[in-house]
């Protein structure tokens, strides 16, 4: 579940593995960046943490970063 904190979204996503995690990350570039709305993220191995604002907005959370969580679930959905 993402969780709202300091006017970010953020979640973390755990795979089986570094190349999983890797493949997860190269599935949400590619959709963030048609949805021109690109996330802070991080990876350690096989985790993969979001932090979701809008800069354009004044890094506050909107309904861009809502859907962007949406697809990131849908995605994470298919590497586990």
């Amino acid at each position: 579940m993402w969780k709202e904190e300091n006017n970010t979204l953020v979640k973390s996503f755990k795979f089986k593995d570094f190349i999983t995690a890797f493949g997860f990350m190269s599935s949400v570039a590619i959709v963030a960046e048609k949805m021109n709305h690109h996330p802070n993220w991080s990876n350690v191995y096989n985790t993969v943490s979001f932090q979701l604002n809008t800069h354009d907005a004044g890094d506050i959370v909107t309904d861009k970063d809502h859907k962007l969580a949406a697809v990131i679930d849908d995605i994470a959905k298919n590497f586990n």
